[in-house]
């Protein structure tokens, strides 16, 4: 979890490239994080800051 935006922001998009899948930026509690879309479950409590996809 980080407190910068920026910096989740560029490891959303690196990690979204190098795994070549989905990933979900979030937000908990005032802090991002960054998890593979298709972890996220429905009910958990987050609140989605942006998807990252490696397709243009």
């Amino acid at each position: 979890m980080s407190h910068d935006l920026s910096l989740a922001q560029s490891h959303a998009f690196q990690l979204s490239r190098d795994l070549m899948v989905p990933v979900t930026l979030f937000t908990v509690d005032g802090q991002y994080g960054v998890l593979p879309s298709g972890e996220i479950e429905p009910d958990d409590v987050l609140e989605i800051v942006h998807e990252y996809t490696p397709w243009p």
